[in-house]
């Protein structure tokens, strides 16, 4: 056989075997399907990190259910319908614009941050990201295109709220980094202030780090995953980071995190902190895991918020 025919031959199982690993990563990773956005009443997040505080947060559910919530929709800059539920409590009130974590709802993800905000007498819009919940698309995107959602919520807000009304853009997990990825971006001049809890510097440290947790080498892994990401996806894992962002921020940024936190280290906080040219403050909550920490500790948040929202009342 001729040497050459070998080689284009071997060439192309390459090829297929590159774009066969890549697909199944973008699936693993990016992809959600109409079966997984289901929402069921009492499911909890995933990991045995959760199970202390199952109690308390069917309760927080059993609450949201119980409030008047009005369904909103937008349309994102690509042409999918986006939709939340908007809760008033007090008219007139600041409204916190809240986006959940990666594979999650805005009613079990955000059910703390709900109760907490009538604590605080916010109002609340509760978003579903893109691909999760009740609103449209299947890829997940860890903050690159969720960014632009982000912003998109806070110009509907604005022009139905007006000038008057502050927002605060609230995220947890890949919604605290979408967030604080949103945060350099034009956003309208009501948006006063950002809090981002147990957040990730970027999708690539967060991916890595998952990565190196499942016991796989993240440098033969990530290209793959990056490259699924690109075919696939239609997006570039390595196109931003809340670190670039908040160098270029003006926001004042409140930053809450678990120091047992084994999904997203607490030392990522710490380099957002570290990377933020706005007022920026990072409230560690000891012994609270993954997105646990007003679970942990309802009073040092709570107390926290209360002081946040006299930096961006001035």
């Amino acid at each position: 056989m001729d040497i050459g025919y070998i080689i284009l031959i071997i060439i192309s199982a390459l090829i297929v075997l590159t774009i066969t690993i890549s697909y199944v990563c973008f699936r693993m990773a990016f992809y959600m399907s109409k079966k997984a956005k289901r929402k069921t009443f009492g499911d909890m997040p995933p990991g045995d990190v959760y199970d202390p505080y199952k109690e308390q947060m069917l309760l927080w559910r059993k609450e949201i259910e119980s409030f008047d919530a009005e369904k909103v929709e937008i349309t994102s800059f690509d042409g999918l319908k986006l939709r939340g539920k908007y809760y008033e409590h007090v008219k007139g009130a600041p409204v916190e614009i809240m986006f959940h974590g990666y594979r999650g709802y805005s009613e079990r993800d955000l059910c703390g941050g709900l109760n907490r905000c009538i604590k605080l007498k916010k109002n609340v819009l509760a978003v579903d990201h893109r691909a999760h919940g009740d609103s449209e698309g299947h890829v997940i995107s860890f903050g690159i295109k969720e960014r632009y959602d982000v912003k998109a919520w806070t110009e509907y807000a604005y022009n139905r709220f007006g000038d008057n009304v502050k927002l605060i853009i609230t995220g947890i997990s890949m919604g605290a980094s979408s967030v604080l990825m949103a945060s350099s971006l034009e956003l309208p001049k009501s948006v006063v202030g950002v809090i981002a809890d147990c957040g990730y510097t970027s999708p690539k440290e967060i991916i890595t780090s998952v990565i190196k947790n499942m016991g796989l080498p993240p440098k033969l892994c990530y290209p793959f995953v990056k490259l699924g990401a690109k075919l696939f996806g239609r997006f570039n894992l390595d196109q931003t980071s809340c670190v670039e962002e908040l160098k270029k921020t003006k926001l004042p940024i409140m930053l809450i995190h678990g120091d047992k936190d084994e999904l997203v280290p607490y030392y990522m906080s710490e380099q957002n902190k570290n990377a933020c040219a706005s007022w920026c403050e990072l409230v560690k909550i000891e012994g609270a895991g993954h997105g646990t920490s007003l679970l942990v500790n309802q009073e040092k948040y709570i107390n926290a918020l209360k002081e946040f929202e006299k930096v961006y009342d001035k």
